[in-house]
């Protein structure tokens, strides 16, 4: 029997440190989270998906088209929000 660092038995190759790995879908979340800027998105498919993610200000002037930097119409939003599921 192998036990973790944390005193626990686990498998051959764990590391016994209790904290599952991190997801795909995580790891999105904290790049969004550190992207909250419509400077910072460079297509109008990231603009969407942060403002989506909850970042409200990427649609200042509330015309449905989030970073007018990256995204040209209000077609071109709502296409990608039926591709991404928001």
């Amino acid at each position: 029997m192998i036990f973790g660092l944390d005193g626990t038995a686990g498998a051959v190759g764990s590391l016994g440190l209790g904290t599952p790995p991190t997801s795909i879908e995580r790891v999105k979340e904290i790049l969004m989270a550190q992207r909250r800027s419509c400077k910072a998105v460079s297509t109008c498919e990231e603009a969407v998906e942060m403002w989506c993610g909850g970042y409200s200000r990427a649609d200042g002037d509330n015309d449905g088209i989030p970073c007018e930097n990256v995204c040209r119409s209000l077609s071109q939003v709502e296409t990608i929000k039926k591709k991404i599921g928001c």
